[in-house]
Formats: structure tokens, sequence, C-alpha cells
């Protein structure tokens, strides 16, 4: 087990981070101020950022990693090393190695999809409802939210497990109804028919509006061209897609009387619907009480020529029952 790092003296290289232009950067330390309420490591660190020029102090995150150093614990006896190195004797086995062979993949430079979706802070749709920092994210060769949907996919396919992507196949199903609810609220708002004036292009290149008299009023009106609301075809795709019709819901009138015609009747072999009289059904069960019948006698001749059953007949004078 490596020695624990000796947080006494000041460090030599600090990250930083500028709270102005909240950049990080790594460098020595220009200024170093001592903090004895820091109990851990009783040190401050100040350098000057090179993208704005004003002085900035450690990270918060690496102030928080030493922290957590010093207060770590573990095996500090000969008998409690030795424990710990035979707890990890045949570790990590195989179906461990496979659940975290991906842990510590974070950027997606070996990952060739996720090289397709570099980092790019704000100039992707999904940014504006990202939580990832976008300063940690520009420092990335890769978008982290690319990477780990592509990590997840990976994992699923070369493991033949669909039930990990079914987080994201949910949210994506709930997102899609969430479309169809705006679709449907908009066709309502606007009206399934929207109407817009009739125009043309003369020779002279201006634009005409289709007009005509009235004959009886004798006004001008203009002609108006009506065309279906232009979301109507998209509704009806996802709709169809995701198996939401009226006949994929037995809505329709034809569904709903082939439902009626197949009540009472039975599916034979090959699957498809026979109709069938009272007498027929009767004769059909007498015929499944008669094979059943026939089982049962076989049965009970087993019984009276089972060895085992006539052993323990002669040992108690009796029958078995």
């Amino acid at each position: 087990m490596p020695p624990k790092r000796d947080l006494s003296a000041p460090l030599k290289k600090v990250t930083f981070k500028c709270l102005s232009c909240r950049s990080t950067f790594d460098g020595e330390p220009s200024r170093v101020e001592p903090a004895p309420e820091l109990e851990h490591h009783p040190f401050e660190y100040f350098n000057v950022c090179p993208s704005c020029g004003l002085e900035s102090g450690q990270a918060p995150h690496e102030k928080a990693l030493l922290k957590a150093w010093a207060n770590s614990t573990g095996p500090r006896t000969a008998e409690g090393k030795s424990a710990v190195t035979r707890n990890l004797e045949g570790h990590p086995t195989k179906e461990e190695a496979l659940r975290t062979r991906f842990n510590a993949m974070k950027h997606g430079m070996s990952a060739q999809t996720a090289q397709y979706f570099p980092a790019r802070p704000g100039k992707y749709p999904a940014c504006s409802t990202c939580d990832v920092d976008h300063y940690y994210c520009s420092s990335q060769p890769a978008c982290v939210k690319q990477t780990q949907l592509f990590m997840v996919h990976h994992a699923a396919f070369e493991q033949r497990d669909p039930k990990m992507l079914q987080p994201i196949y949910a949210n994506m199903q709930a997102a899609v109804m969430a479309l169809i609810q705006q679709i449907l609220q908009t066709i309502i708002t606007d009206g399934v028919k929207l109407e817009a004036p009739a125009w043309a292009i003369d020779k002279d290149g201006d634009v005409v509006i289709g007009e005509y008299n009235d004959w009886d009023t004798g006004e001008k009106k203009i002609i108006m061209e009506v065309k279906a609301h232009p979301l109507l075809k998209p509704l009806q795709e996802f709709l169809s897609r995701n198996n939401m019709s009226l006949s994929d819901m037995g809505m329709t009138p034809k569904v709903i009387e082939q439902e009626e015609q197949a009540m009472g009747r039975l599916k034979g072999a090959s699957g498809d619907m026979q109709i069938l009289s009272l007498e027929d059904y009767a004769a059909k069960q007498a015929e499944s009480m008669a094979a059943l019948r026939v089982l049962a006698d076989r049965a009970n001749a087993r019984k009276q020529t089972d060895p085992v059953l006539i052993e323990y007949k002669q040992q108690n004078g009796g029958e078995a029952t």
C-alpha cells in the first residue's frame, strides 16, 4: 500500500479556478498564504489567471480532495494490510471486469461515435438544458453527454442486454408523447384548415394577389386557398409508428365487429377460429374425459406393479394409499 501524501508542506503544483472568467488552469502558485484554520493542509494558494489577468485561488474541488485524502482511513497494522490483500485476491472476476471496464472512459477519445461530437458548449441544441458545467465541458475533447450515451449503447449491444437501454428509450417515448400532445394543441388552436390568399408572380416579377368581383354585391374579394393543417401528416405518422391508431387500439367498427364475431369460438390447432355448436362442444368434452379415464387407468396399473410400493405393502402388511 503506498504511503499517504505529506500535506504538512506547501504544494509545488496547484489547480486554480478563476471566479471572474470561470477558467481552470494548473501551475505553480505565485503566492502562498498560511491558513492555520485548515488543519489538514494549512496553506492557501494564489496565481494570476492567464485569461483575464486577475488573481485566482485554488480550485474548490482540489481543496476537497486534499481534505478527503487527509481524513481517509485504512488498515494501519500488518495484519490489517494482509487482510486487505487477501480480500483482493481473485478480483476482478470475469463478470466484474465486464461491468467495470467502462469506468475509466470519460472523454471518448477511443470512441469513434463520440468523436463526431466535439465539446462545443452552447452550440448543441441540448446544451441549453445540460447540467454539465460549460467550462469543464470545453476542456474535454468530446461532449460529455454524447460520450455517456455512446458508452451505454456500446455496453448494451456488446453484452446483448437491452434492459440497459430501457431508461433511455422510456425518456424518448415520453418525449414523443409530449410532442404529440403539443401537435394536438397547436392543431386545435389553429384549426384543421388554414386559409391564405392565392397569389402569383406576373411577367414583371411582381406579386399579384388573386381577386374577383362578387356578382351579387359587386365587391372585390380575395381568392383564398384552403389547405389542411401541415401538422396533421406528422401527427398521423407519430400515431401509426407508435401503434396508437384507432385500429391498433381496437376502436374501429371493423375491429369491434371482428371481436364480437370471435366470441364463442375456439382456436384450432392451426390457430384459426372455429365455430362450435353446443353438441360439438359436449362431444369434445366427452372425448377429453375418455382420454383422461385412460390415463388414470394406466397410472393405477403402474402403481400396482411398482416394486417400491409392493415392498412397502409387504413390510406393513397392508395396502398403501
